[in-house]
């Protein structure tokens, strides 16, 4: 651009051009506007949004999702799965929200064929049927037949016996009776405390060739025993071809006979049955007579535990293959921090129609994004980023969640504000809620605000008081939907909240739209309740000048672990890096919250304000990374987090620090000496997690 110089006083001095003076002007119009139109957030702006956000819920629109997603099943890989793939990206996109897909390759499990039957001694045969009864044609309606995924294929022939929940202490009490499982095919009550995959690897240890699981149901909400519990019985979490790394279209892969492949996957058959066709097995048994405790326990008719002369024999053939996986996001960008972002996540697919498990939250996804378009129409712009994330292939074991945290793992570490999930929003009466420790305060503030959906005038805050006498919330030690990986790998703050504590229906083909009208929210109020408690969390987190995260909840919670941790141990072993670790998260936590009270207190208008919030807005967000640890839990090293993981002994009554609860376990088979040096470990490396936690509170170099 050539310029027009004028000469005086011996200088030079540049005379704007037409053009220059153009974009001056145009810059400052553009900086009036700002100035105008996007003033300094304030309280009663925000408290405006949240009461627009509030007062336009609609539980008929919510129904109307809901329905639609559950007019066929749509199990992850399948053909039918992208008809529901494309009716939540459309929504977003018809709300004209920035929407995209993500695809994965991902090594996932199907049957191809299942029996089981029972040889009498007499020489009859018993066929017994393994689908829902009353469903008779599964393919015509898109129906998978009732299996465990990744189950290996194979026969096992052999004499049965009753194990109860099939937990250690189940496999003790029988070897007490002189009752031995090797060579025989084990029978298991599903409702204990352990996963499908636990299950058969304890029976699989204990010499089993099988094992049948059936659950009761519960005929006074709607189950009828009719329905079959489908499920994974994989280890661990993502694809077992990628561990570790996103399984990405032309990515590495695995070998189906890899060892690390392999390990992931049970070595003996497992088939789940309905509660008829477990009842015809059980009154067959003879033997030694079943402990009381186990008689009347449930519904099941049970007298002895086996063996006995009947044999059974079972069945089954499945295959693993590559399928394409799809998760599907809507970006709300961030006005003032756009590279800070805030994340609402529930899994779509579902093993048969999923009304509850997993469609009831994703319904209530789409709502929320229905009354975010609204906010944005009315003025609103968030201030941090909101990511709708709709993952696929959950029930397979958290794939589409975990491959996408593996494939953005650095950008989540360094500004991931917290991971908002929802899963079965609405299972029946009751609201549950489960966070990381920081969020507690931020869930009772919430709580209050938003209307119960089982009283007149009172809030879900209100009732829970009077439901727990507390307002009780759990932690993320468990592997059971999609906020493991953000917390347990990435160590991004959490929240799993939903409405009723289980349901009959559980996986089976009976989790349609008419379960949901007809046993657990006929008028669709307790997923309006939801979508407010889970919006209201996004907005806060979103739009809060200073993030609404404390830590001294969280040194609160780690003191009463470590009071816990204390009737686990005797004086052999020391607490006090513990203590000492904590006292230091507790006074960075108490400096964090001073500091906030001050920041806020001040006026909006000056910079340098701003970037003292920004400054302590990403030490609340990174303090919890510190809780990671590069080289993992002992054993499950992708499990990062030494707080809240899960340990390898899932009847442990110790369900925090999963490191030191291994090592307690583990000593039982060591020399004493080694056993408290192996448990003194854990317990200063979980220390080191805590002070670097405090370290990146205070946010300072040592």
């Amino acid at each position: 651009m050539s310029q027009n110089l004028t000469k005086s006083n011996n200088s030079f001095t540049s005379k704007p051009s037409p053009l220059c003076t153009f974009l001056f002007l145009t810059i400052l119009c553009i900086l009036g506007f700002y100035t105008v139109h996007y003033p300094p957030r304030n309280p009663k702006n925000a408290l405006l949004f949240q009461q627009i956000f509030l007062s336009s819920a609609s539980n008929y629109t919510i129904s109307s999702y809901l329905r639609s997603l559950t007019s066929h099943p749509h199990l992850a890989g399948t053909k039918p799965s992208f008809e529901t793939i494309h009716y939540v990206k459309s929504h977003f996109e018809n709300l004209g929200l920035e929407t995209h897909t993500l695809p994965f390759k991902a090594l996932l499990s199907y049957p191809i064929h299942a029996s089981v039957s029972m040889h009498f001694y007499n020489g009859t045969v018993l066929d017994l049927p393994l689908n829902e009864m009353g469903i008779s044609n599964y393919s015509s309606l898109g129906l998978v037949q009732p299996y465990h995924a990744y189950s290996p294929s194979g026969t096992a022939q052999g004499k049965v016996v009753f194990v109860n929940y099939g937990s250690e202490d189940d496999y003790s009490v029988l070897g007490v009776m002189g009752v031995n499982v090797s060579g025989c095919i084990v029978i298991v009550k599903k409702g204990g405390s352990l996963s499908r995959g636990a299950i058969v690897e304890i029976a699989e240890k204990k010499g089993a060739l099988g094992v049948l699981m059936y659950a009761e149901g519960d005929v006074s909400r709607g189950s009828f025993g009719f329905g079959v519990e489908r499920g994974t019985v994989m280890k661990g979490v993502g694809d077992p071809l990628s561990p570790g790394w996103a399984g990405v279209e032309d990515g590495e892969r695995l070998e189906l006979e890899d060892n690390k492949v392999l390990d992931r996957f049970p070595g003996i058959p497992s088939l789940p049955l309905s509660f008829e066709s477990a009842q015809l097995i059980l009154e067959s048994l003879r033997g030694p007579l079943a402990p009381q405790e186990w008689r009347n326990s449930g519904r099941s008719k049970l007298s002895g535990v086996g063996p006995d002369q009947v044999l059974l024999n079972l069945t089954y053939q499945g295959e693993k293959k590559l399928a394409t996986i799809h998760n599907v996001f809507a970006v709300i960008r961030g006005l003032e921090e756009p590279d800070r972002y805030v994340l609402m996540g529930n899994h779509r697919d579902a093993w048969t129609y999923g009304a509850v498990d997993p469609n009831s939250g994703t319904a209530t996804l789409l709502d929320i994004a229905r009354r975010y378009a609204l906010l944005m129409r009315k003025g609103w712009n968030p201030r941090r980023t909101i990511i709708l994330c709709s993952w696929d292939a959950e029930e397979f074991g958290m794939i589409g969640s975990t491959e996408w945290v593996e494939l953005n793992l650095v950008n989540l570490g360094a500004k991931a504000v917290a991971y908002l999930n929802v899963d079965c929003a609405v299972q029946g009466p009751g609201f549950f809620a489960r966070a990381t420790p920081q969020l507690d305060n931020l869930i009772f503030e919430v709580t209050k605000k938003v209307k119960d959906p089982d009283s007149e005038v009172a809030t879900i805050y209100d009732k829970w008081i009077t439901m727990n006498g507390i307002s009780n919330i759990e932690r993320l030690s468990g592997v059971d939907s999609d906020f493991a990986p953000f917390l347990q790998h990435a160590g991004v703050p959490s929240v799993d909240i939903y409405y009723g504590r289980d349901f009959p229906v559980y996986h089976t083909a009976n989790d349609d739209f008419n379960w949901m009208i007809n046993h657990a929210d006929p008028f669709f109020w307790r997923h309006v309740a939801m979508a407010g408690v889970w919006g209201l969390l996004g907005l806060h987190l979103a739009d809060d000048p200073v993030l609404p995260l404390n830590y001294l909840s969280y040194a609160e919670q780690l003191q009463e672990h470590k009071n816990n941790l204390s009737s686990f141990l005797d004086d052999s072993v020391s607490l006090t890096p513990l203590v000492t670790s904590i006292k230091e998260l507790q006074s960075a936590a108490k400096r964090a919250n001073d500091e906030a009270k001050t920041l806020m207190e001040q006026e909006f208008t000056d910079d340098r304000l701003a970037l003292k919030m920004r400054a302590l807005n990403d030490r609340l967000m990174l303090a919890e990374r510190g809780f990671l640890d590069m080289d993992g839990i002992k054993g499950r090293e992708w499990f990062k987090h030494l707080i809240y993981g899960p340990c390898s002994n899932q009847e442990s009554n110790l369900v925090f620090f999963p490191g030191i609860s291994d090592a307690i376990s583990e000593s039982m088979r060591m020399s004493q000496r080694d056993g408290q040096a192996a448990i003194q470990h854990e317990i200063w490396r979980v220390a080191r997690a805590i002070q670097r936690a405090a370290a990146a509170l205070k946010g300072e170099l040592t």
